[in-house]
């Protein structure tokens, strides 16, 4: 008999028997395996969902740009721009594609959002909120392997 098989055998005969997983453990690595799929689709929806309010409304929106005259046009331009590139990093990110690009430009949209509540108005509970949102935008670029993706 071949030796390595031989010690192959002896291995195999030597390890503890798995344990039978229980429902919590399953119900864990069922987690685990979906997690970052089901951030990613939210952070899609909330994204999505600004974005859409930020190309119905621009008006409303004009007073979060810095530096700029809140009723001037190039507000309201910088406004439309941004809730079209909300609407696509949205869409990327529910469609699978190029989901951890999708999820680093947004992590860098967000935290220029945080930084620009922060500068207007100091810590509030939108600003918390937001940091939350960029924390798992931030999470999602690390994350490879993903279910229903159709392009990484």
């Amino acid at each position: 008999m071949n030796i390595a098989r031989k010690h192959s055998q002896m291995r195999r005969a030597a390890a503890p028997a798995p344990a039978a997983a229980t429902p919590v453990s399953r119900a864990g690595e069922l987690a685990a395996a979906w997690a970052p799929t089901a951030g990613r689709v939210l952070l899609g929806l909330v994204l999505g969902w600004f974005g859409y309010h930020e190309l119905v409304q621009p008006g409303l929106w004009t007073g979060y740009v810095p530096l700029v005259a809140s009723g001037s046009a190039l507000a309201a331009l910088a406004v439309l721009a941004h809730g079209w590139l909300l609407l696509v990093l949205a869409m990327a990110l529910i469609c699978g594609l190029a989901t951890r690009a999708a999820a680093a430009i947004a992590a860098v949209l967000l935290a220029e959002i945080v930084i620009s509540l922060i500068a207007a108005g100091g810590l509030s509970d939108l600003t918390m909120r937001d940091v939350g949102v960029l924390g798992l935008a931030v999470c999602l670029t690390g994350q490879h392997p993903q279910r229903l993706v159709l392009r990484r």
